[in-house]
Order: structure tokens, then C-alpha cells, then sequence
């Protein structure tokens, strides 16, 4: 009987246990093999990503692992084929750009393996202690990803930012976890469920306290006011790939992690970490929108982006409903075709002099390169919530979620937030159609970045209106898993 109970529990992570045998033996792959070995260990990377994802989608309806610290179920599964996509299309716009800037070392793409790992960790975390586990296995990859440009000041003081925000981050989180094991005496997702609800007088000081210092943690991992401040400096300073790759997975892991810790282990004490929620949420659309007005290098414009994303994501987590989740997995599903694609065309920008990431230097670019300017302006009309766009039905589904959650006066306030928003997103637009062509570009290299690019545009155009539903359909499933 313990014998077969071990093997299910192995089969519980089956996804996970191919990601690290895999990225070990990449990692020797990359040390013992030869100059040319780099490309060997992309397409390698490329190859383990998807057989992952195909055995993610595979695995067991609902399962446990490790005496409840690993869960597995539809929710968990829909999020982490959402970050093996992203990590997989990180790996597959870099190659041109790691080449023409000499950073194209074997260890990149078996970084993104292991800081996929602890994502796909995070996301199937049942306890608090797994929950740090997969977190810090992912934050140490993410450090060295920043800094990958050693010879640039850009990067390294991006990396070095990060890494001590991050270390700061993830003081918060553990004195956060050691005062909730104080008062409630289990780190267990589970067992604090068990506490909260059979407690009458609610949550203790001392408890809501290591609620607010674990909310804050969890804050910075996705980059949510006010820890926000390393997002600007670290997506402008590291290389373009990595700004892509931090921009798509590790947010959606990151917010995969919140909804489960918060409406699996505290939502018993709902009313007491609601109010904070929406003070984050506000927080970030305001300065998402507003901050991001005065911006003229594109990468920075596209972190203060992503900051308001994420505040109007946590919506649906202050709403705590069902409909909520859904709402939230919808639009994370949506936010990677539009960051992705978004990077896609940023990466296809180059001049004479490197890469092009002023704003001021898009001018003309409908007339010197029609389909770029095309797709870029796709993604910013979707970005911007445009209607018929995929990004429309993601902020739909938020708002809706919002108002049947009596939460009217956030929906208003994310409604207000995303018109201000739209004059960046539209002025992108303005200066690639209507304004003078002041710079060249020359002949984009890598078919994969294209396709990307490609696919991704038709999937934010108004083509998207026939997989919403779909989608929605997937999402109402998995919401169902983690919310009854």
C-alpha cells in the first residue's frame, strides 16, 4: 500500500520531474560539449519545454503529493501551460538578438528551465514551505538572468537591484510565514483553511499582521504597488529576451501562487485581506497608467504596462469569487499573446547604431516597415482594451467579475485607469503612422521571432472573438477547481 501511495505521488509530479532531470542534463550537456554546443541546448530547451507541457496536460485530474504540500489539479494545470508557452516563447525570441550581442551562452536557456521549475513549484504549492521552495528556485535564476550582460553597466546594475529588492522581498515573506505557523501552528494551505473557519472570533492580531507581510512578499513577486520599484530599472537595464521572459512567466506563476495561497488557506478571513487587495489593485492602475505617460524608452513604458495588468488582475482576487478566478486566468491567458507579441515586434526593431527602444525613433515605421508597425499596433490597441481586441474581453471579464462581487467602485476606477492608459498605447500608434520617418531599420533576422509575432497578432485581432469562448470555457473549469 505505501508502495503504490509513493507512486502516485511521484505521478503527481511527473511535469516536474522531467524539468529537472532535463535541466541537469542539459546543464552537463552545456559543460562538457563544444563551442557550437549553445544552439544544441536551445532546440534541447525548446524540446523539454513542450514534452513538459504535453505531460502537464496529461497528468491526473486531481491529485497530492508529498503529505499535501504539492497539489495538482485543473487550476494548477491551465496556469503552468500558461508559463511553459511563455518560457517557450522566451526561448524562441532570443536566438537572433543573443547572437548579434555576443550573449548567446548555453547557460540562458538552462536558466529559464530551472526558473520554470520553481514556477511550475509555486503553482502546485500546498503548504507554505513549498510554497518559498518553489519561489527562491525561481527568484535565484531570475537574479542571474538580470545580470546575464556582465559587460554592460545597464545589466549588471539591473541584476544587482534586483537581487537586493528581491532578498528584501523575501525577508518579508518568510517573517510573514513564521508568524502564520505562530498563531495557527501549520503551514499548510489546508490545515490554516481548517483553523480559520472553525475559529469564531476570526483572525488574531498577531496573524492578519503575517498576512500583510506575507501579501507584501507576493506583492513584489508581481510587481504590484508599492513594490514595484525594481520593475522600471530592471526591464529597461537587462537584455531585451530576458525583459520578455520576466514580463510574461514569472508574473502569471507569481499570480497563480496569490489566488491559491489566499482564497485556498485565508479565505475564511476574506474580509480582512480584501481591503488590502484593493489598495494594491487601485494602487497599480493609477500609477500603471499614469507613470507610464511620461516614458519615452519603450521597455520602461512596457514595465509600468505590466504594473497596471497586474492591478487590474487583482480584481478578480479581490473579488474571492469563482467568477473572479475565472476572470483572472482569462486575462493572464490574454496578457501573454499581448506581452509576448508585444516583445516580438520590440525585438524586430533595429538600427544602425543597436537596438531601437526609443519611442521617438518609431516614427515613420508604417512607412518603412508596414507589417511591423501592423502587428505592433495590434498589440497596442489590445494592450489599451480596445473593443474586439483580446485585450477587451480580458478587462470584460474583470469588470463583470467585479460588479456581481458589489466591488462597482474598483471596476470604475480600473474603467477610468484603462482610458488614460489607452493615450501611451495610442500614442506608440500615432507616431508609427502619422509622424516623419527619422530612423532606419534594418532587415530583421530569425523566422521564429516572425512567426511568433505573427501568431501572435492574429490571436489579439479581432480573430480572437472566436476563442474567447473557449478559453472562457477552460478557465470556468480550472476557477472551479481552486474556488467550490
Amino acid at each position: 500500500m505505501n508502495e503504490v501511495m509513493t507512486n502516485l505521488n511521484l505521478a503527481a509530479a511527473i511535469p516536474e520531474l522531467i524539468m529537472a532531470i532535463g535541466g541537469m542534463l542539459l546543464l552537463m550537456v552545456g559543460v562538457f560539449g563544444d563551442e557550437k554546443v549553445t544552439g544544441r541546448v536551445t532546440l534541447l530547451t525548446a524540446f523539454l519545454l513542450v514534452v513538459t507541457l504535453i505531460a502537464t496536460l496529461a497528468g491526473p485530474g486531481k491529485a497530492t503529493a508529498f503529505n499535501g504540500m504539492f497539489l495538482v489539479d485543473s487550476y494548477g494545470r491551465f496556469m503552468k501551460s500558461l508559463v511553459l508557452i511563455g518560457s517557450l516563447s522566451a526561448v524562441a525570441m532570443s536566438g537572433p538578438y543573443m547572437k548579434r550581442e555576443g550573449l548567446e551562452r548555453f547557460e540562458y536557456p538552462v536558466l529559464i528551465v530551472f526558473a520554470a521549475l520553481g514556477m511550475m513549484m509555486m503553482i502546485s504549492a500546498g503548504s507554505l514551505l513549498s510554497l518559498y521552495v518553489g519561489l527562491e528556485l525561481q527568484s535565484l535564476s531570475l537574479y542571474v538572468l538580470a545580470a546575464f550582460a556582465r559587460d554592460q553597466e545597464r545589466s549588471t546594475e539591473a541584476g544587482l537591484k534586483y537581487f537586493v529588492l528581491g532578498a528584501l522581498s523575501s525577508g518579508m515573506l518568510l517573517y510573514g510565514i513564521s508568524l502564520i505557523y505562530g498563531f495557527t501552528g501549520t503551514v499548510e494551505f489546508s490545515g490554516i483553511a481548517d483553523i480559520l473557519g472553525a475559529s469564531e472570533a476570526g483572525a488574531s492580531l498577531g496573524l492578519l499582521v503575517g498576512i500583510v507581510f506575507l501579501v507584501a512578499g507576493l506583492a513584489f513577486k508581481v510587481s504590484a504597488v508599492p513594490f514595484h520599484m525594481w520593475t522600471p530599472d530592471v526591464y529597461e537595464g537587462a537584455p531585451t529576451p530576458v525583459t520578455a521572459f520576466f514580463a510574461i512567466a514569472p508574473k502569471i506563476a507569481a499570480m497563480a501562487l496569490f489566488l491559491r495561497v489566499i482564497l485556498t488557506a485565508f479565505n475564511g478571513v476574506a474580509d480582512d485581506w480584501q481591503q488590502l487587495i484593493i489598495f494594491i489593485s487601485v494602487g497599480s492602475m493609477i500609477l500603471g497608467a499614469f507613470a507610464a505617460l511620461v516614458q519615452s524608452n519603450i521597455k520602461r513604458l512596457m514595465a509600468y504596462s505590466s504594473i497596471g495588468h497586474v492591478g487590474y488582475a487583482l480584481i478578480g482576487l479581490a473579488a474571492g469569487t469563482q467568477a473572479g478566478v475565472q476572470a483572472v486566468l482569462v486575462y493572464m491567458a490574454i496578457y501573454l499573446t499581448m506581452t509576448v507579441g508585444a516583445f516580438a515586434a520590440i525585438l524586430r526593431m533595429r538600427g544602425p547604431d543597436g537596438m531601437v527602444e526609443d519611442i521617438d525613433d518609431l516614427a515613420g515605421l508604417a512607412r518603412t516597415r508596414p507589417m511591423l508597425a501592423l502587428a505592433l499596433g495590434i498589440f497596442m490597441f489590445s494592450l489599451a482594451g480596445i473593443p474586439l481586441l483580446a485585450g477587451f474581453f480580458g478587462k470584460w471579464y474583470i469588470f463583470v467579475a467585479a460588479v456581481k462581487a458589489d466591488l462597482v467602485p474598483l471596476a470604475i476606477i480600473g474603467l477610468v485607469t484603462s482610458v488614460v492608459g489607452a493615450v501611451y498605447y495610442l500614442r506608440i500608434v500615432k507616431v508609427m503612422y502619422f509622424d516623419e520617418p527619422v530612423a532606419s531599420f534594418e532587415k530583421p533576422e530569425g523566422r521564429l521571432l516572425s512567426v511568433v509575432m505573427t501568431v501572435t497578432a492574429a490571436l489579439n485581432s479581432p480573430l480572437s472573438f472566436v476563442l474567447i469562448y473557449p478559453l472562457a470555457a477552460a478557465a470556468g473549469i480550472a476557477a472551479a477547481s481552486l474556488v467550490s
